[in-house]
């Protein structure tokens, strides 16, 4: 059973850091691009990240180029998304996606999904 789980998020002031975490179990984690969605409420979900098999090719939202960074630890089957300089319009729940492929870097293709974590900007 694949099992998809994110933890790192929490409340920070508007030009704070986060580091999301998220762990995949139950599949070959070097095989799946892998990428970060968010959703706010009363918004759709959106792609902000996402990072090829071994990690030689990432994608950004550009609301977000320049200030997040996606990542991969295959030995230890962890992605991450360094978040720097926080605005409050990145408040979202995030969500962590093991994609059957890159897509032209939307890691959007019949995903496994985790359950989120929140991740609250204060300005």
């Amino acid at each position: 059973q694949v099992q998809v789980v994110e933890s790192g998020g929490g409340l920070v002031q508007a030009g704070g850091s986060l580091r999301l975490s998220c762990t995949a179990s139950g599949l070959t984690f070097a095989n799946y691009p892998m990428g970060w969605f968010r959703q706010a409420p009363g918004k759709e979900r959106e792609g902000v990240a996402c990072i090829s098999e071994r990690g030689r090719l990432t994608a950004y939202a550009d609301s977000v180029k320049g200030r997040f960074t996606i990542s991969r630890d295959n030995a230890k089957n962890t992605v991450y998304l360094q978040m720097n300089n926080l605005k409050p319009e990145d408040t979202a729940m995030y969500y962590c996606a093991a994609s059957r492929a890159y897509n032209s870097g939307k890691c959007n293709q019949r995903p496994y999904w985790g359950q989120g974590t929140q991740v609250t900007v204060s300005s």
